[in-house]
C-alpha cells in the first residue's frame, strides 16, 4: 500500500457563509484523520471554472507533498467526469471540466488518470448535487490514507483531460492584445503578459508603457515596486508571480480604471 500523504489542500467556491467547506473537511478527517487541510482559498466566484484553474495554478507549485482537492463544478450531477491525477508530489481531485489541466501541467504533468467511479468509495448521497462531500473529498482523503489509486476508478488517458480555456496574448500589428487574468483584493490587476513580452512591445523598466483600456488609453510607468509609485501614478509591475501587473500604490488600478478579471489590455507598441 503506498504511504499516508500528510497534508489534503483544498480549493473551492464554496465561500464560507455555509456550512460546505467545513462539511468537506469533516468527512476528509472522517477518512484520513491524520491529515492537515490547507485552505488554499474558497472565495473562487461561484462557477467559475477559468479563476478556479488560474488560482490553483498560481498555487500549486508552492503546496506541500499530499493530495489537491479543487472543487468547482458547474457540472455537478450531470455526465462530466470526476478525476484523480497522479504527479511526482501526491495528487489532484476534482471535476474534469479544465480546472485541473493547468496545475497538473505546472508540477510536470501526469503520471496516471483515474476516473472516480468506485462506488466503495464514496458516501451514500441522498441527491447528486453535492458531489464534493459525496464523491471528492472521500476520494481525496482515501488517497491520503493510503488507498492505491486504481482502487478508486478505472484508469483513463491523460491526454482526454479537459483542457483550461485559458487565454494567451496576440501580437497585434500596433500592440500586445491581452486582458486581465486576475484581480487581487488591493486591486492591482495580474495580464496574461510576462515581462518578455512586454518588452518585446519596446517598452523598457523606467520608462512609460501605452496601455489602450478598451476605448480609454493611460499612460503607466515600469516600476519595480509598488512603492516606487508616485501619489497616483498607474504603473506597471512584475508581481510576485512572474506577470505584468497594472497597480497603484495603495489604491486598486480596477478601480481607477474600471477593470475587472477578463477586461481587454492592449499594451502599444513604441514606435
Amino acid at each position: 500500500m503506498p504511504d499516508r500523504l500528510p497534508v489534503v489542500s483544498f480549493l473551492s467556491d464554496y465561500g464560507l457563509a455555509d456550512e460546505f467547506v467545513g462539511v468537506c473537511k469533516a468527512v476528509i478527517l472522517g477518512i484520513a484523520p491524520h491529515v492537515t487541510v490547507v485552505d488554499i482559498t474558497h472565495d473562487v466566484a461561484p462557477q467559475d471554472v477559468r479563476a478556479g484553474a488560474l488560482a490553483l495554478v498560481r498555487a500549486v507549485q508552492y503546496l506541500p507533498r499530499g493530495v489537491v482537492l479543487a472543487i468547482v463544478d458547474p457540472g455537478v450531477g450531470t455526465d462530466r467526469r470526476m478525476v484523480a491525477v497522479e504527479v511526482d508530489d501526491g495528487f489532484l481531485v476534482g471535476p474534469d471540466n479544465g480546472l485541473l489541466a493547468p496545475a497538473v501541467a505546472m508540477v510536470g504533468g501526469a503520471r496516471t488518470v483515474v476516473s472516480l467511479t468506485s462506488e466503495a468509495h464514496r458516501l451514500d448521497a441522498p441527491g447528486p448535487t453535492f458531489a464534493g462531500r459525496d464523491v471528492m473529498a472521500p476520494a481525496a482523503a482515501y488517497l491520503a490514507a493510503g488507498t492505491p489509486l486504481t482502487e478508486l476508478g478505472e484508469v483513463v488517458d491523460p491526454a482526454g483531460l479537459v483542457p483550461a480555456l485559458v487565454p494567451l496574448p496576440r501580437d497585434e500589428d500596433d500592440g500586445l492584445a491581452g486582458e486581465v487574468w486576475w484581480v487581487d483584493r488591493f486591486g492591482n490587476c495580474q495580464l496574461n503578459v510576462g515581462p518578455d513580452e512586454l518588452a518585446a512591445t519596446g517598452a523598457r523598466p523606467g520608462e512609460t508603457v501605452e496601455l489602450r483600456l478598451g476605448n480609454e488609453t493611460r499612460m503607466a510607468r515600469w516600476v519595480h515596486v509598488y512603492a516606487d509609485a508616485r501619489p497616483s501614478e498607474l504603473v506597471v509591475l512584475v508581481d510576485s508571480y512572474g506577470m505584468v501587473s497594472i497597480a497603484l500604490d495603495r489604491a486598486s488600478a480596477a478601480a481607477a480604471c474600471s477593470l475587472r478579471e477578463g477586461s481587454p489590455v492592449t499594451i502599444v507598441k513604441r514606435t
